[in-house]
Parts: C-alpha cells; sequence; structure tokens
C-alpha cells in the first residue's frame, strides 16, 4: 500500500456522485495505538519520510522524519518509564511549539499514559487547579517562559508530582530532559494498551465553574482523518501548517494525527508573538502546502499585505475557531485564489460540519454535517426544527458517534448536563439553508470565542471580584473588528472608587496577572447597575445585544 492510501487500513469510507464524503466509519483495532501502529509502522516502512519540518524566531531549524520519530518517542518512553510515569498517570506539557511536545506526546501513547497538553499563558492559580482536578504526577515544561516557577509555586500546595523535566533551559529541583534522554538507548518493547484507554485529557471553559476535563481515548486520532484528508486536503507530500500552540487541542487536530495518518509532514513554527509578516515569510519560504488558522490571523495577514510575498506553494486554506466574515473571505480568495473552507468542532469532538472538500464554499458558512457523526439542530424540547429554523447543534448517541468524548472526567452533573435524550448538546445554536449548508448564530450559554479561544465568564468575573473596587461585574464577547469578538467587562464599583482610564488598566493589569493573558478584558466599561432577571441572575443576553447595536 502506498502512503498516500496508508490511512485507508484504519477506516470505511464512501462518496457520493460529485465524489464528496459521504460514509466514513474508522476501524481501530483493539489495541489500537496510534504511537506504535502509524508513526512506528511508517517508520518501518518509509523510515526517511519527512514527519516535521520545525524553526524558530532566533532561526534554527530542524527536519524530522518518521524513523527518527520513533527513535526519539522511544527513548523518552523510557525516560519518562524510569522515573515512574507508568499505564493510567496523568503528565502535564507545557511545551509551547518546541518539537519535543511531539516526542513526548508520542512517549506517553506508548506507556498508555495521559497526555494533559496546556498553554503556558497559565498561572499559578490555573496550574494548581488542574494538579488537583486532574491528578497530574508528572510536569514536562518550557524553560523558555515563566512555567517552571509557576509549577514550583502550585507544588508548594500540591505533593503528588514525582517528577518534572525542563525542556530548554535549568531549574533547580527540574531535571534536564535533554541529559535525561541522552542516557537512553531507546530500547523500548510495545506496551499493550486498549482502543478504550484515555490517552489525551485537556481543560475546556465553561459558563459556570472552572474549566472541565475533556478525555479521549487511543482510538480518538482516527477521526481525524476526516479533519486531514477531507477537510484540510492534505495528501502525502503535503507540508501542513496549522496555526496553535501545542497547549491547545486545535494541536492534535492540526499538526499530529489526521496529518500523520495521511502521510503527510507537518510544519511547526516556534514563536511566542504572533507578527504576521513573520509568519508570512517562514511559510514563503519553506513552501508550506496546507494552511489552517482562525479567521483572526487571516485579518492580520490581508491588513499587512499580502503583494510581498509569494504563497504560490500554498494549494489549500482552511478555517475555524470563530464566525468568518464574507470580507475576509473574498479578500483571501482576492490575493491567493484560493477559497477559505471553514469548519466547526469542539474540543469534546472532531469536526462536526465542514465545506468538504469538493464542495463549494458559502462564505460564512460552517459547511454540511460530517458524516462521522448523526447532527441534529433542535428546540428546547429536543425536537428537529424546521429549515431556516435557529436550533441547537446536538449529536445523535443513539447512532455511531466516532471521536466524540465520553463524559466530563470526575464530573458526572455536568456530564449530564450535556449528554441526555439520546443526545450530546453541543451548545452552539445554528441554522440551516435549503442547501443544507450550516450557518452559526451563537452559544446557548455564555461561552465567548475570541481569536480562537474558548473562554469561560466566570473564570475572569471570579477573578475581577477579588479586587476591592469591584461590587458586581458581568464578563462577555463584544464585536471587535480586527479581532472577531474580544472579552468585555462590564463593572459596578464599590463606593470609595470612581471611574477613570488608570482604574480601567489597573484592572486589566490585575486580571493579566491573576490568570491567563489572553483572558483579560481589552474592554472596561463601569455602569451603575448591571440588567438582571427577576431571580436576580445577571443577564449578560443583554449586555450582548447592547454591544451589537453599537
Amino acid at each position: 500500500m502506498d502512503m498516500e492510501h496508508f490511512y485507508q487500513r484504519f477506516c470505511k469510507e464512501g462518496f457520493d456522485e460529485n465524489g464528496v464524503l459521504s460514509f466514513f466509519e474508522p476501524l481501530p483495532a483493539d489495541n489500537f495505538n496510534f504511537a506504535y501502529d502509524v508513526v512506528d509502522e511508517i517508520a518501518r516502512l518509509e523510515p526517511d519520510r519527512r514527519a516535521m519540518v520545525w524553526c524558530n524566531v532566533p532561526g534554527e531549524e530542524r527536519v524530522f522524519t518518521f524513523g527518527e520519530m520513533k527513535q526519539y518517542s522511544d527513548r523518552c518512553a523510557q525516560m519518562l518509564a524510569r522515573r515512574g510515569v507508568k499505564k493510567g498517570d496523568k503528565v502535564l506539557l507545557v511545551l509551547k511549539r518546541h518539537y519535543e511536545f511531539w516526542f513526548t506526546v508520542l512517549a506517553l501513547h506508548k506507556i498508555g499514559a495521559v497526555g494533559v497538553p496546556a498553554t503556558n499563558l497559565l498561572t499559578t492559580k490555573d496550574i494548581l487547579y488542574r494538579f488537583e482536578a486532574a491528578g497530574i504526577t508528572a510536569c514536562v515544561c518550557s524553560g523558555e517562559c515563566s512555567i517552571t516557577s509557576y509549577v514550583d509555586e502550585a507544588c508548594q500546595k500540591y505533593h503528588d508530582i514525582g517528577a518534572k523535566w525542563i525542556v530548554r533551559g535549568s531549574r533547580e529541583g527540574w531535571l534536564s530532559y535533554d541529559e535525561e534522554m541522552s542516557q537512553c538507548d531507546g530500547n523500548w518493547e510495545r506496551i499493550e494498551t486498549s482502543k478504550d484507554d484515555p490517552m489525551l485529557l485537556y481543560f475546556t471553559s465553561g459558563t459556570t465553574g472552572f474549566p472541565k476535563m475533556v478525555v479521549h481515548n487511543m482510538a480518538y486520532p482516527l477521526g481525524h482523518i476526516v479533519t486531514a484528508r477531507y477537510w484540510h486536503n492534505v495528501h502525502a507530500d503535503d507540508l501542513h501548517l496549522t496555526v496553535s500552540e501545542s497547549g491547545w487541542m486545535k494541536c492534535v487536530w492540526g499538526k499530529l494525527y489526521g496529518q500523520w495518518l495521511a502521510g503527510a509532514s507537518v510544519f511547526v513554527y516556534d514563536f511566542d508573538k504572533f507578527v504576521p509578516s513573520d509568519l508570512l515569510h517562514v511559510m514563503e519560504k519553506h513552501k508550506v502546502t496546507t494552511f489552517c488558522a482562525p479567521p483572526t490571523v487571516y485579518r492580520f495577514f490581508i491588513k499587512e499585505g499580502l503583494g510581498e510575498y509569494n504563497l504560490s506553494s500554498l494549494r489549500y486554506s482552511t478555517t475555524a475557531g470563530e464566525a468568518l466574515n464574507p470580507e475576509v473571505y473574498n479578500r483571501w480568495f482576492e490575493f491567493t485564489g484560493l477559497k477559505l473552507m471553514e469548519s466547526y468542532g469542539q474540543t469534546e469532538t472532531v469536526v462536526q460540519t465542514a465545506n468538504f472538500v469538493g464542495t463549494t464554499p458559502k462564505p460564512g458558512s460552517m459547511g454540511k454535517p460530517s458524516p462521522l457523526y448523526d447532527i441534529h439542530l433542535v428546540d428546547e424540547d429536543g425536537k428537529d426544527v424546521p429549515r431556516g429554523a435557529v436550533g441547537e447543534i446536538v449529536i445523535n448517541t443513539d447512532k455511531p458517534h466516532y471521536a466524540l468524548f465520553s463524559g466530563y472526567y470526575r464530573d458526572e452533573e455536568i456530564t449530564r448536563q450535556a449528554w441526555h435524550d439520546g443526545y450530546y448538546h453541543t451548545g452552539d445554536t445554528a441554522w440551516m439553508d435549503e442547501d443544507g449548508y450550516f450557518w452559526y448564530v451563537g452559544r446557548t450559554d455564555d461561552v465567548i470565542k475570541a481569536s480562537g479561544y474558548r473562554i469561560g465568564p466566570f473564570e475572569i468575573e471570579s477573578v475581577l471580584m477579588e479586587h476591592p473596587s469591584v461590587l458586581e461585574c458581568a464578563v462577555t464577547g463584544a464585536p471587535d473588528p480586527i479581532r472577531g469578538t474580544v472579552v468585555k467587562a462590564t463593572i459596578v464599583l464599590t463606593k470609595a472608587y470612581q471611574p477613570s482610564e488608570a482604574l480601567k488598566k489597573e484592572l486589566q493589569t490585575y486580571v493579566k496577572r491573576q490568570t491567563a493573558p489572553y483572558k483579560y478584558p481589552r474592554i472596561v466599561e463601569f455602569v451603575d447597575e448591571l440588567p438582571k432577571t427577576i431571580s436576580g441572575k445577571i443577564r449578560r443576553t443583554e449586555i450582548r445585544a447592547k454591544d451589537q447595536q453599537k
């Protein structure tokens, strides 16, 4: 079997009369394990096949083959196991865009341990919550940021971390990733795992309470064949770039599972601050062929001006993470001749709807439902709504629902709220047009989707309420011409404080220091009172509606 069709070992697929994917069924073996059965198998068949092209801002460059990915992940598995990491353990990974993330996550798959990726933007409070909620027992973290010091602060209150590895740096009390790896010879025997074993755990923001824990099992990667092959349009010799840090689930959507199942290589640009011209330069230099980013990135590209860059190697472009403005679609098409193919999915799922390969996209539409799921739009009573009417996007769980998470870890109550009456409820609403395309409307709750991030208002409100000036507050998403949506805080002050620009800045800085900086409110509005229901609940919908009218 040639590499172009390698993925077909793991699925059945069917197509309609137009060649568009209409049927898809993953076929994982009982002991399917992505690291052994995909990466190591490609390494056996074609050890010199390119798996990754990596570069960073200072100008370092590395190219890794599948043979090297097998070797490094075997050595990493040895290293982790020697220090006590075993099957079922939860291991925190804060590795930015370092290539060591790929070695480590594959090594955890080989051990049967659970990777818990997280962004380096987290602070001590965020990390302590994750330690306690998930029962983390080890960490592998970047030395190129402050995360190791925050981990150490969290460890003053949490005492179950057995080993800590630092990548690209040194710190007292931490094991050197490079030194430890150099002591391992890569002699690693396969450990038996099950397709139903937990593999990844991600924290995702909700409307109430702190982030929920989404667990995916060993069979989950096969759902991403649809992501890579039929949405990203990735083929065996492509170089694919999805813009995402390794702490976000978008990374495994676009920089790992589906792309390698398709035999392609992934492109990784290791940066901290997004500079549009820099990203365009490396895409031009390395001849990226397929590309995926949130609409915000495309907006910045267009603002930068694309006329100076040669993107002729780019043959396909996709977008997700927030609603796509038709103006962005049109300008990108004008510059590149490429149509932006939008999709929709969640941390809990893989691609649910998309403008799939072979379809004609409608600018701003999420596309049509994936054959992986039986998707409906329902009203509050769980009844299907007619075409043109707004309903909640739900997945019928009485029918096959591959790569859908099985529930929120350690939280039966929140799981019941999402899974009931034979459906998984996404909390997102849309309407379907006469051609079967879905159009996103908004959340049924108050989760904010800004610049590709999913942000729960409760977390930010909790931080703001700790500031002595804040009597009451409501956090919402507000329209923004560049970012699409930004975080807004509407605040009622205590009697001792008066509204001022200085206080706005103080509150913004306060949030940045207390929680991940991307959550801070870019807009702060002081009001005399917040709109409320009769029972006293804050009506964030009313605040949002006023902002939409501005």
